[in-house]
């Protein structure tokens, strides 16, 4: 058996996983951090006092088993809430699946199996809901809420609030054909600090607030910001203000093993600051990468440029992702001892994406093997091929060990 670690974001892998999941004898962990705070997943964050489950959604939707379950928990991952729905037709929905009715929203009929899990869950989540209401002092936004979001803060509570057991709850219930892990069970709030010293608030800020200024810093906070409060100090001080109440978070116990046993582990391509950087971040993640030292460690650089890092060449990736794994540390590793080799794509298919460019010269002080081919999806241009990633990625596999570093 392969075990593969993939660490990614919520859609970064899309392309990625299932083509390793089509890989026979291979056993695939992802671990994605779950600090989105964004619209539904905002809602729930606040009023549950957990982390978000919806990048770990995406990637869980990606392993769903193709039997005679899959249409119907495809349509369970993907629903969203009207936006038209008031509340009481939202939650009556919840309430009417409690009761007996083998549909959930619509969709359905569900396997028992399945059913007898979910309605516990929602159960849950509409005794809980009016209690969270009355402390909070206003009302839960329903309108364009992901439905597994609410089933998860069911599932959450169910738990006694321990997020990696909800997690691996989930994935039992719907028989994954992988493993979806979180980073850190420490529930924290995604902050950042331009280069021309503006300050995003949260993670939501951060995918949204488009600007050609990089991110200078990250920050990850035990709570949210109080924007306005924040706005009161000098904007020299809200830096300093944010910095001192920066608190690392440990690697979850799950994602640690799942490191320290892989034969492979892959840093994907995907949004940085918000989805792979804070990861990158997690005390004891970057020992754990080194102090495997048989595994290969692959990193794909981005295709297309975005909005978090518009002026990126190639080198830029590997060196922000190093820079933000060793922050994670409280000691000297080596960059040989987390990176092996970088995927870079060469192709310039699609006309009107603005394509990373490979800075080649300024690898010359980083110890990786750069392999530059063709890694762009022909069915999908601007996406990454994932069947050729894996392919590459098993050609190394193959190749003598003697090439491989160890730490």
């Amino acid at each position: 058996m392969l075990n593969v670690v993939v660490l990614n974001g919520g859609r970064g892998a899309a392309t990625i996983v299932p083509a390793l999941l089509a890989v026979p004898g291979l056993r695939l962990t992802s671990i994605v951090n779950a600090y989105d705070d964004g619209k539904s997943t905002g809602e729930i964050r606040h009023f549950f006092g957990m982390l978000g489950p919806s990048d770990l959604r995406k990637v869980q939707l990606l392993m769903l088993p193709h039997d005679e379950t899959y249409e119907t928990s495809l349509a369970l991952f993907d629903r969203r809430f009207d936006m038209a729905a008031g509340k009481q037709d939202t939650l009556a929905a919840l309430r009417r699946f409690c009761e007996g009715d083998d549909h959930l929203d619509g969709i359905g009929p569900l396997p028992p199996r399945i059913a007898h899990g979910l309605r516990r869950w929602s159960q849950v989540f509409l005794d809980a809901l009016p209690l969270a209401e009355a402390v909070a002092g206003r009302s839960f936004e329903c309108a364009d809420c992901a439905l597994m979001n609410c089933l998860y803060a069911g599932a959450f509570l169910d738990h006694g609030r321990d997020f990696e057991q909800t997690v691996w709850a989930v994935d039992r219930l719907f028989r994954l054909r992988g493993v979806v892990l979180p980073n850190s069970c420490d529930n924290r709030w995604l902050a950042a600090e331009r280069e021309d010293g503006s300050i995003l608030h949260c993670e939501a800020d951060i995918v949204e607030l488009r600007s050609n200024d990089r991110l200078s810093r990250l920050f990850l906070l035990e709570e949210p910001i109080d924007a306005e409060g924040l706005s009161a100090l000098a904007p020299e001080d809200r830096s300093r203000f944010l910095a001192q109440r920066h608190t690392p978070v440990r690697l979850s116990a799950g994602a640690k093993l799942a490191v320290e046993q892989a034969d492979v582990i892959i840093y994907s391509a995907g949004t940085q600051h918000s989805s792979l950087y804070p990861t990158y971040m997690s005390r004891g993640l970057a020992g754990a990468i080194a102090g495997n030292s048989d595994a290969l460690k692959v990193f794909v650089t981005n295709i297309g440029a975005d909005y978090e890092t518009p002026r990126y060449k190639t080198s830029d990736f590997v060196n922000g992702a190093l820079r933000f794994l060793k922050l994670g540390e409280q000691r000297r590793i080596a960059t040989e001892d987390l990176i092996d080799t970088v995927l870079i794509n060469s192709s310039r298919i699609k006309s009107d994406e603005t394509y990373v460019e490979d800075d080649a010269e300024n690898f010359a002080g980083l110890p990786v093997e750069r392999i530059v081919a063709d890694f762009e999806s022909r069915e999908a241009p601007g996406k990454h091929d994932g069947a050729a990633i894996v392919r590459v990625i098993l050609d190394l596999l193959e190749a003598p060990s003697a090439g491989r570093r160890h730490a």
